[in-house]
Order: C-alpha cells, then structure tokens, then sequence
C-alpha cells in the first residue's frame, strides 16, 4: 500500500506543479494582453487587443 501511495504523492505533485505553470502562463498572457490594450499606438491594433482580452476573460461559457 505505501508504494501505491508514494506514487500517487508524486503524480499529484507534478499535476499540481503543472496547474501552477499554467496559471501562471495564462496570467502572463491576460497580463500582456492588457498591457496592448492601452499602450498601442494604432487604435485598431487596441481594438484587436481588447477583443482578445475579452475572449479571455469569458467566464460561464457565455458566447
């Protein structure tokens, strides 16, 4: 039984180091994203870049 629980206590430490990176990989990405949203120069470019911020912050599964 101790062996089966050593490789459980392993498995969950890399899903839990994985759902960390993404997080942290997403964040950055909503983070630039916004970023783009206020600093381009090009109006159309801020447009594109708040769309896009909106597609990533869609929560609920709304359309």
């Amino acid at each position: 039984m101790s062996v089966l629980l050593t490789v459980l206590e392993s498995v969950f430490q890399e899903a839990a180091t994985l759902t960390a990176a993404t997080g942290l990989a997403y964040t950055g990405a909503v983070v630039t994203v916004a970023a783009s949203s206020v600093l381009f120069r090009n109006s159309q470019r801020r447009r594109d870049a708040r769309a896009t911020l909106a597609i990533l912050m869609r929560r609920g599964g709304k359309p």
